[in-house]
């Protein structure tokens, strides 16, 4: 009997972008501020400032668009596309009319995005090899400037005459510098020395000056390191804006006024005068000489040492920009989710002060002419004048993309997207040698099955099975243009183990989960101040909805987190029936709730097994938000005899080094006062004996904070052996539909040489195993025997502080004299 399966496959046919905006990748202005290319999705649409016409500027779907910009005739788009196959420069018709002309061809290395010389005749880029590009548009000669083993390059600026160009390199200590170079002889000019952060060039307009970004400011806001929880030094605003003359005769424009700049402004006017005098020679007729362009000269002698600041405080400065009368950058505030602004300096010797022109910016890009700024905020488009001015109506700017959609194939995307992760594994994997796998033969063999693929959560399958066979953790699939259900039902919770109980008409509550009363803003609904619910009581109705009419009570709780509910119960032990109004908490919530349970379940069993000599810090991950878990439970024991730093189901990050570094800590003297017990410096150095617990949930960055405690011989390591992955992530670039493809970028090894971690794990001291069924009753054995071990530990080398010496006596003998 032949069966045939038929299928509409809705999720392979056509598809409209409704939301471009959710896949931009790239915007530009144009040069003269009347227009607007943006980049979503793979493809280049040109958007008029004001009014006119919403171009397709790409016009080829099988190829993907990875940025666009204006080149500085404004009727071409430089871009960089995979039209080979590989990350291409190439020149399109801002119009959208015409053929497309490619730039470069050599397609080894993973390209960034270039910037185009004024002149239009230069390029310059650089790859993933660390490698910086000049590329000669007329003649498509390509020439390596300078190459890197520190960070890449960036910061990358021309002068006004085309023959400067003003980039950033890393130095081998890690700090940025400005070099400058000369496309003619290939001369490279340092322009900025290694012991400051010098980054954000940018050339005035006459050729005269360099201005840039330099941290050079560090008034710690943190005075001592007395204090609760040991503060250190914290630099909040450390960045100020600097000038560079490129002669050795420069004055400041910011420089007050003085009698010599009289004398000078006098010749000047004599000048001016002349102009003048050639403007009336030609109405007349006559030959007036010819306007000759900024001609870029620059004195090399002593050019370090001509660093002037521009008279404004320190602060959180970026994206500096200038025209020929004002500096604009975009200036940040110091919060976990800090706003930026957009903020205008005129460039003048007095009454010196900046101007916020837009709050709450995303960011911002001066037109090539100086005359216009794009201002991105809040998922629209502005374009300005840029007068130093705050816009009186700022809405009257907005860049109207209401008519832009397009359609996508999504057959043609996901054979892209499949060679974009391809590529991206081939060009950012930490081993050039792809651990020795024929990755072009698995691309091949991985492409056919594409056309079999019916929607995106096949592809990723797809994805994962060619990147896996890299043999390497860190790499993570997922995301993409992905069918979601209309209808977005958010589950709720009491806080509580229900069970069903039919003789009694409810729900009864086995359990309330109890996180750390000290931290009250985690804990369950049914646990709060006022309330008088107990464990056996039987939950009847839920907002006047009998609990056993419904499967589970979770039904009727249904987008009810954060809102009253009415709850009828009745008590366990009286059988009266009694109201409550609660608050259901969220899913994640709820989850949150249970594992902080679980961290207060340990750390009460150290307490009391310990006998208050033993302190308990368990470690979730080693994000920087983490390092709130050690501050509460670290700094209250900090002065036990031992210490168990639990690292079980830790899911990485990257502070192991803050972590590591406060263990490291050493108490080598002792402070006495009079009639208070000795303390120590260094402050809250911890003494004791100390242990790590891991797993094999241990992952990541959980495991090199294991391996880091080992090696660096803090103590012993107790459990199972970890997770196995120790090549450090990169989440970039974005897959076309806003996929994901990690590459595991940067390996880990020893001083001795070899590997570590990855493929196999970090081996515990000690192994102890939390078996299933023992758990499950509420058994840890590898805490007990960290617990043991400790105190073990204590009784061989006890940890006491040792006693004041006795005073000295220094009165002086009168009868030796």
């Amino acid at each position: 009997m032949s069966i045939t399966l038929s299928s509409d496959l809705d999720q392979a046919r056509e598809k409209w972008v409704k939301k471009p905006m959710d896949f931009l990748t790239s915007r530009s202005l144009s040069p003269t501020g009347d227009r607007v290319a943006l980049t979503a999705r793979g493809q280049v649409y040109v958007a008029p400032a004001q009014q006119g016409r919403l171009t397709e500027a790409s016009r080829n779907r099988k190829v993907r668009y990875y940025s666009a910009s204006f080149m500085p005739d404004g009727k071409s788009l430089l871009t960089l596309s995979d039209d080979t196959g590989e990350l291409e420069f190439w020149k399109i018709p801002a119009n959208g009319i015409g053929a497309a002309e490619q730039l470069t061809r050599d397609g080894k290395s993973y390209k960034f995005d270039g910037e185009i010389s004024p002149d239009g005749k230069w390029l310059v880029f650089d790859d993933k090899d660390q490698k910086l590009w000049l590329l000669n548009i007329t003649d498509k000669k390509m020439t390596q400037i300078a190459s890197t083993d520190v960070s890449g390059f960036g910061g990358f600026q021309w002068s006004p005459d085309s023959k400067w160009l003003a980039y950033v390199e890393y130095a081998a200590n890690l700090y940025p510098q400005i070099k400058l170079y000369h496309v003619t002889d290939g001369r490279i000019v340092v322009v900025t020395r290694d012991r400051v952060d010098s980054y954000n060039p940018i050339w005035s307009e006459d050729g005269k000056w360099l201005y840039f970004l330099s941290d050079r400011y560090f008034q710690s806001l943190v005075g001592s390191p007395w204090g609760a929880r040991q503060p250190e030094p914290f630099f909040d605003k450390t960045t100020k804006i600097y000038s560079l003359s490129l002669r050795k005769d420069g004055r400041s424009p910011f420089l007050p006024a003085d009698e010599l700049l009289a004398l000078k402004d006098d010749k000047d006017k004599e000048k001016d005068k002349e102009g003048s005098k050639d403007k009336e020679m030609k109405k007349e007729g006559g030959e007036p000489k010819k306007e000759k362009g900024v001609e870029v000269t620059i004195d090399l002698d002593g050019l370090q040492d001509r660093v002037t600041e521009v008279p404004l405080p320190a602060s959180r400065y970026r994206g500096l920009s200038m025209n020929d009368k004002y500096l604009f950058w975009s200036e940040s505030d110091v919060s976990a989710n800090p706003k930026s602004k957009l903020v205008a300096l005129e460039i003048k010797n007095k009454d010196i002060a900046s101007k916020t022109l837009v709050e709450e910016i995303n960011g911002f890009e001066l037109s090539r002419d100086g005359k216009k700024v794009l201002v991105q905020k809040s998922g629209e488009f502005y374009v300005i004048d840029a007068s130093g001015s705050p816009p009186s109506e700022i809405g009257k700017s907005k860049v109207n993309l209401s008519s832009w959609t397009f359609t996508v194939e999504p057959k043609q995307e996901w054979r892209k997207i499949l060679i974009e992760a391809w590529r991206m594994e081939r060009d950012y994997f930490y081993d050039p040698n792809l651990h020795g796998v024929d990755y072009k033969g698995l691309l091949d063999r991985h492409l056919t099955l594409v056309d079999r693929v019916t929607d995106r959560d096949e592809l990723n399958d797809v994805i994962s099975s060619l990147v896996g066979e890299l043999a390497a953790l860190h790499i993570y699939v997922g995301g993409g243009d992905r069918r979601t259900t209309p209808d977005q039902v958010s589950p709720a919770s009491l806080g509580a183990q229900l069970a069903r109980d039919e003789a009694n008409g409810g729900y009864r509550i086995n359990h309330i989960y109890a996180a750390d009363p000290d931290y009250p803003e985690v804990t369950s609904p049914l646990n709060k101040p006022g309330l008088t619910i107990r464990e056996g009581d039987i939950i009847t109705s839920i907002n006047g909805t009998p609990t056993l009419s419904v499967e589970v009570p979770a039904l009727l709780l249904r987008n009810q987190a954060g809102l009253q509910v009415l709850l009828k119960l009745k008590s366990a032990s009286t059988g009266k029936e009694y109201d409550a109004v609660v608050k259901p908490i969220s899913q994640g919530e709820e989850s949150n709730l249970r594992y902080s349970e679980w961290e207060n379940t340990r750390r009460l069993r150290v307490e009391e097994t310990g006998k208050g000599e033993l302190g308990y810090v368990h470690l979730r991950a080693m994000g920087g938000g983490n390092y709130t878990e050690w501050v509460k439970n670290f700094y209250p024991v900090f002065n036990r005899k031992g210490l168990i730093i639990d690292v079980r189901h830790n899911r990485g990050g990257n502070i192991d080094s803050w972590i590591l570094e406060k263990l490291m800590r050493k108490a080598w003297f002792y402070w006495k006062q009079r009639n208070s017990m000795p303390t120590w410096n260094m402050q809250y150095a911890f003494r004791g004996h100390l242990v790590v617990l891991c797993n094999e949930f241990t992952a990541s960055d959980g495991e090199a904070f294991s391996e880091g405690f080992r090696r660096l011989g803090l103590g012993k390591v107790i459990g199972t052996r970890t997770w196995g992955g120790e090549i450090w992530l990169s989440g970039r670039p974005w897959l076309q539909d806003r996929g994901l493809a990690t590459a595991a970028e940067t390996g880990v090894y020893g001083p001795e040489g070899e590997w570590l971690i990855e493929g196999h794990g970090v081996e515990p001291d000690m192994v102890v195993d939390n078996l299933p069924k023992a758990t499950f009753d509420g058994k840890d054995a590898q805490l007990d025997a960290a617990i043991k071990y400790l105190q073990e530990q204590i009784k061989k080398q006890p940890v006491e502080v040792p006693p004041a010496p006795k005073f000295p006596n220094k009165a002086f003998d009168y009868d030796k004299r």
